[in-house]
């Protein structure tokens, strides 16, 4: 048995700053490399984001050690408040 899928077109404008931003290299292609591209820059984005509240914070020269150490102190303090 065969199932036919029904395909339908989109027009999608952009600016030519996006095009390029999300490295897009033609104006045709599926809707789920869309999506991955789209979820590949936002994951970006946010990735960015991390990044700079962590110099900002402070957190961004401490070693993976540090950062343990850290996680290790809250947890004991949020168990001896309980």
């Amino acid at each position: 048995m065969s199932i036919t899928k029904n395909m339908r077109t989109l027009n999608v404008s952009i600016s030519d700053l996006e095009y390029t931003k999300f490295g897009l290299h033609t104006d045709k292609f599926p809707f789920s490399d869309l999506v991955e591209i789209i979820s590949k820059e936002l994951s970006r984005q946010a990735l960015n984001d991390c990044v700079q509240l962590a110099e900002k914070h402070g957190l961004s020269g401490m070693s993976m050690e540090d950062i343990s150490k850290e996680v290790k102190a809250v947890r004991e303090n949020a168990k001896n408040n309980h």
